[in-house]
C-alpha cells in the first residue's frame, strides 16, 4: 500500500509562518519586502491593506504580475494574460476611486484570472473551433466579481469544452499541480487551483459537473465549493448537473466569494432566492454531537489507488477533535444505478453541441470524447430521459433519508492521486480497467446529480508528496453548514497552509 505522511510529519521543515514560506529569487529588488509577501495573504487580509490604503492597488497588481511571470511557465495556469501597462492603467484607477471615496467592494484592486466568459478576451473553451472567438459580455458571476471591484487580468486553462478532469486542450497545451509539474492539475478547473496554489491569484472561480471543482482543488492542495445548484444563478429552466463555484486557499475566503457570485437574478429563474450576505458571516460554530457519515469505496465498487482512503481516514480525530461522531455508512441505492443515471443526464446535456458535428471541419477539430457524449446524447429516447429523471428523483430521495441520521457525508474528492499530465486519463486504476475516460472519477457524480452543496478539502499527502481531498457533502440547500464544517476541520489541519507547493519553499 502507498504511504501516505500524517500532520505532523508533514509539518517538519516547513515553516508554520505563511510569510515565509515563499522564496524569492529575483536580486536586486528595491521595493519593501512585505510587498513581495502580498501574495502570500490571504484574500480578506489583502482587502484590508487595500481598503485603508496601507498598499496601493497599483503595487498589488506589479506584485502579482511579477509573481505570475516567475511562476506560470511552471504550471501553465493562466492564458491570454493582458498586457502589463494596460493591467497597471486600471490599478491605477482603482486607486483614484479610493481616493475619491469610492470604494467598490471587498474585490478592490484584485487581480482576477477568470474561467467563466470574461468581455474582451478570447472565449474558446479550449477548442481550435472558437479560437478567435472574443467574449462580446461578461458572464453574469464574473460581472458580479467585476463590480465587486476586481480586476480580470486573464483567463485559467481549462480542457476543451470542460470534459475531462484533465486540464490539456490543442490550443494552451496541459496545467500541472505546483507539487509536481510533471503531472495534471486536474480538471475542469485546473488552471484556477494551479494559479490558487502557486499564488498566483487571490481568489478563483471554477465550474463542476463531474468534479470539475472538487478534483483540482484535491490534486493542488486547494479549497474547492460545489454550491447547491441554483445558488449562483444560471439560465435555464432545468437543472443540469453543471454548476459554478468559488475556490481558494482558506474557507472563509471562499465564503466571501461565494457572497458575491451568488444571489438570484431575472436571468434565471430556478436561482435560489435568499440573501447571499449570510456568507460574509463568521464561519465559526460548536460542531459538539455532529454525525458525519463516511461514503469511502461502497464495498469495493469504486477501483482506489492505494493510499487515499487512508489519507482520508486518517482525517477522522481532527473532525473527532471537534466534537463529531464519524461512522461508516452507505445510501440504500446502488451505486452502478446511479452511474447509468449520471451517464444520460451528461450525454443528454451535451446534444447542445450536436450542430458541430454536421460540420465535417469541426467535426475534425473535436476531441473525441466529445462526439463519443454527443453521439450518446442523440441515440437517446423520451423514455431514456423520463427514465433518467424519475431515477434522479429516487437516488435523492435515498440521500435525503440518509441525512435523517446523519449530519453530514464525508467522501473521497478522487480516485488517485495527480497522474502524468501526458495521458490523457487514467486507463486503470489498481488493476481495474477503466471504461470511459471519466470513469475514474465516479466518486463525485453520486453528488453533482443530487444538488447538494459540497466542500472539497485537502486532507493530505502520500509518501511523493502528492495531494488529495476529502469531500463534505451537506444537506439541502445548506450551503453556509457545510462552510462552517469545513471552516472548523481547516482549523485543524492547516493543509494549505503548512504545506506549499516545492517551489514556494525556501530552501
Amino acid at each position: 500500500m502507498t504511504s501516505f505522511t500524517n500532520p505532523s510529519s508533514m509539518q517538519a521543515g516547513v515553516s508554520d509562518d505563511p510569510v515565509a514560506l515563499l522564496q524569492y529569487r529575483r536580486g536586486g529588488d528595491s521595493r519593501p519586502a512585505y510587498l513581495r509577501e502580498l501574495v502570500l495573504y490571504d484574500a480578506r487580509r489583502l482587502s484590508g491593506v487595500v481598503k485603508r490604503r496601507e498598499v496601493s492597488c497599483v503595487e498589488v497588481m506589479e506584485t502579482f504580475l511579477d509573481h505570475i511571470e516567475e511562476h506560470n511557465h511552471s504550471v501553465n495556469a493562466i492564458v491570454e494574460l493582458r498586457g502589463r501597462s494596460e493591467l497597471l492603467a486600471e490599478a491605477a484607477q482603482r486607486d483614484q476611486q479610493l481616493q475619491r471615496g469610492e470604494y467598490l467592494g471587498w474585490m478592490h484592486g484584485f487581480p482576477h484570472a477568470a474561467k467563466a466568459s470574461a468581455k474582451g478576451l478570447r472565449e474558446t473553451w479550449g477548442s481550435p473551433i472558437y479560437k478567435n472567438q472574443i467574449a462580446t459580455t461578461d458572464d453574469l458571476l464574473v460581472k458580479r466579481i467585476k463590480d465587486a471591484g476586481a480586476i480580470v487580468i486573464g483567463k485559467t486553462n481549462m480542457p476543451e469544452f470542460g470534459l475531462g478532469s484533465q486540464t490539456y486542450n490543442l490550443l494552451y497545451g496541459a496545467t500541472a499541480t505546483p507539487y509536481d509539474t510533471n503531472r495534471t492539475a486536474g480538471g475542469s478547473s485546473g488552471g484556477a487551483a494551479s494559479a490558487l496554489a502557486l499564488r498566483m491569484v487571490p481568489v478563483a472561480d471554477g465550474g463542476d459537473h463531474m468534479g470539475s471543482l472538487r478534483n483540482p482543488a484535491a490534486f493542488c492542495n486547494v479549497v474547492g465549493f460545489r454550491p447547491s445548484w441554483g445558488r449562483i444563478p444560471s439560465p435555464g429552466f432545468v437543472a443540469r448537473g453543471s454548476v459554478s463555484g468559488p475556490m481558494g486557499r482558506c474557507v472563509a475566503d471562499v465564503a466571501m466569494l461565494l457572497a458575491t457570485m451568488a444571489g438570484p437574478d431575472p436571468s434565471a429563474p430556478l436561482a435560489i432566492d435568499e440573501d447571499p450576505e449570510v456568507f460574509t458571516q463568521t464561519l465559526d460554530r460548536d460542531f459538539r454531537g455532529t454525525r458525519i457519515a463516511y461514503v469511502d469505496d461502497w464495498d469495493g465498487y469504486l477501483a482506489t489507488e492505494p493510499g487515499i482512503l487512508d489519507l482520508i481516514e486518517s482525517s477522522f480525530g481532527a473532525f473527532e477533535r471537534l466534537g463529531c461522531t464519524v461512522k461508516r455508512a452507505l445510501p440504500q441505492y446502488d451505486p452502478a444505478e446511479i452511474w447509468q443515471l449520471f451517464l444520460v443526464w451528461r450525454w443528454w446535456s451535451m446534444t447542445k453541441y450536436a450542430s458541430l458535428l454536421d460540420d465535417p471541419e469541426k467535426r475534425k477539430l473535436m476531441k473525441p470524447e466529445l462526439i463519443w457524449e454527443i453521439e450518446h446524447g442523440l441515440k437517446l429516447s423520451a423514455r431514456d430521459v423520463t427514465e433518467a429523471a424519475e431515477a434522479r428523483v429516487a437516488w435523492y430521495q435515498a440521500v435525503t433519508a440518509m441525512f435523517y441520521q446523519y449530519d453530514y457525508v464525508l467522501a473521497p474528492s478522487t480516485q488517485v492521486f495527480p497522474f502524468d499530465k501526458l495521458i490523457h486519463w487514467p486507463s486503470s486504476i489498481a488493476g481495474r480497467e477503466m471504461d470511459t475516460y471519466h470513469r475514474w472519477m465516479e466518486t463525485v457524480a453520486p453528488w453533482s446529480m443530487t444538488g447538494h452543496p459540497v466542500a472539497a478539502m485537502p486532507v493530505g499527502f502520500d509518501g511523493r508528496g502528492l495531494p488529495t481531498g476529502v469531500q463534505i457533502i451537506g444537506r439541502h440547500r445548506g450551503d453556509r453548514a457545510v462552510l462552517q464544517l469545513a471552516h472548523a476541520f481547516e482549523k485543524q489541519t492547516r493543509w494549505v497552509e503548512r504545506v506549499p507547493p516545492p517551489a514556494l519553499r525556501q530552501n
